[in-house]
């Protein structure tokens, strides 16, 4: 696994632990999982993402919301709502990273953890947020 997906696996399990455990970010990202990990490039990676999903979570939700049709991001499986976040962060704080491997990379995210349904259901969502925002402003 390339260190970037490696990376997106991680922050993934990490938002989970946090959505699930209630604790506080920094206490989950201080935890085993952080200490496990040795590849310095990983762990920068990981911790961007979970760092600027917490920091950003108010402006990624409501861009989840508004095109997740009939949907309530609390009603969401947590898997498919942490999936989608963490595509939704790099689609528009990422400058780095195209748009097409943010979609594909939570895909296969959804393929791996969420139930049978959880790539259609992200890759619908992600799919309308890329055609309607082709032109994404990423912040730096």
């Amino acid at each position: 696994m390339r260190s970037r997906s490696k990376a997106r696996d991680i922050a993934l399990c990490l938002l989970y632990q946090i959505e699930i455990s209630k604790n506080k970010p920094q206490d989950v990202l201080a935890g085993t999982l952080a200490k496990t990990i040795k590849d310095k490039l990983i762990i920068s990676f990981f911790s961007q993402l979970v760092e600027g999903i917490i920091s950003n979570k108010e402006k990624i939700d409501s861009i989840i919301k508004k095109y997740a049709k009939n949907w309530e991001i609390k009603r969401m499986a947590v898997i498919d709502r942490n999936i989608l976040r963490l595509s939704v962060f790099e689609l528009f704080f990422l400058n780095d990273i195209p748009p097409k491997v943010s979609i594909n990379e939570a895909i296969e995210l959804a393929k791996r953890y969420g139930d049978l349904d959880s790539a259609r259901f992200v890759n619908g969502i992600l799919d309308k947020i890329y055609k309607t925002e082709k032109t994404i402003q990423k912040k730096s």
